[in-house]
């Protein structure tokens, strides 16, 4: 029982219960799921569509801070990949094409993985640091999205593209089987193979990684630009889902929830240890967090505040010097000694 407590999961895993039992005293028929039209439907389900693109963001957001990084720029890029890919679909003839579509969303890709070796360059090549070098691209790309959207909502009416952020298979949301899928492929590499050690090595430290050999450029390029694909992926299903591109606000300040996913699921924001399923349980924390306060109708002037609150209190939770001070010890038990023996000394 002390090794599960210790954990760097337990305690995220009984706040995230928490909040869904509290949910349950406000809302009866919380956890009731239905199977109507072929999909699930239900509060539990909401939680899981909500979790997806804020889940992929918070992903590249982990092996970037992994090495000891951070990408302020991942907003941007959700909102320039989400612009870009309606502004295309906008000038199709048929809307609903297949082959469009999928044009339009590999073109949004593209621009997102080279955003994403913008980044990478100017950590690993030029030398700056990655705070100043992502919040260049952080600024710019909102100025990018803007460009393409010449500072207008775009609408669009496709169903092929709405698929991505609001359809179903299988009977589960579309959106939440690519989340996991990423996730998983995610985890295999780094788990399966040397690069999730490399990676921590980097992180832990660059140097002397450099001296053992290790390209730690290499590396930092390659997550930089993972985290760029992450967030056009996310950004094209927040756009879908509303079948709409606003460079404006898509994607706005979703960079402070994926650092913040993060930094729940364990992964030290120094660099090195990292948790890729720790991340994804920091991102259902977060939105069923955000479920809990409407729920719990709590009022919108303090609803920021109470997330504070309780970000607080769960990172706490996990600090081990904060549970140390608290932990319960035992009294030692008070020395006995020995009978002393007489010994008797003849001249």
């Amino acid at each position: 029982m002390a090794a599960i407590i210790k954990h760097r999961l337990f305690w995220p895993a009984v706040i995230l219960v928490v909040l869904l039992v509290t949910n349950v005293f406000f809302s009866g028929s919380f956890f009731k799921v239905e199977f109507r039209d072929g999909h699930l439907y239900g509060s539990v389900i909401d939680i899981l569509r909500a979790s997806a693109p804020l889940g992929l963001v918070a992903l590249g957001m982990t092996l970037v801070i992994a090495t000891g990084g951070i990408d302020l720029s991942v907003g941007a890029v959700v909102a320039i990949a989400g612009a870009l890919a309606c502004l295309r679909i906008s000038g199709l003839d048929d809307q609903n094409s297949v082959t469009g579509v999928l044009l339009a969303v590999g073109l949004a890709l593209l621009l997102s993985l080279a955003l994403g070796v913008w980044n990478g360059f100017l950590v690993a090549t030029v030398g700056i640091q990655p705070i100043i070098a992502t919040l260049i691209l952080m600024v710019a790309g909102r100025g990018l999205a803007q460009l393409i959207t010449d500072g207008q909502i775009i609408t669009i009416n496709s169903s092929p593209y709405k698929m991505i952020g609001a359809g179903y298979w299988l009977g589960l949301p579309l959106c939440v089987i690519i989340a996991v899928g990423v996730a998983v492929v995610a985890g295999l590499i780094v788990r399966r193979s040397a690069l999730g050690l490399l990676l921590e090595s980097v992180g832990g430290n660059a140097e002397a990684s450099r001296l053992a050999g290790i390209k730690s450029r290499w590396l930092i390029l390659i997550v930089y630009v993972f985290a760029g694909l992450c967030a056009g992926i996310a950004g094209l299903m927040i756009s879908s889902n509303v079948s709409s591109a606003d460079g404006n606000n898509a994607g706005l300040l979703i960079e402070l929830d994926a650092i913040l996913a993060v930094v729940i699921g364990g992964t030290s924001l120094a660099g090195g240890r990292f948790s890729i399923a720790g991340t994804i349980l920091g991102a259902v924390i977060i939105k069923t967090l955000d479920i809990t306060i409407y729920t719990v109708g709590i009022p919108p002037e303090v609803t920021l505040l109470f997330k504070a609150v309780v970000v607080v209190v769960l990172c706490l939770a996990q600090a081990p010097k904060f549970r140390e001070k608290f932990q319960r010890r035992r009294p030692s038990a008070p020395a006995t000694q020995a009978p002393q023996q007489k010994v008797e000394v003849t001249a």
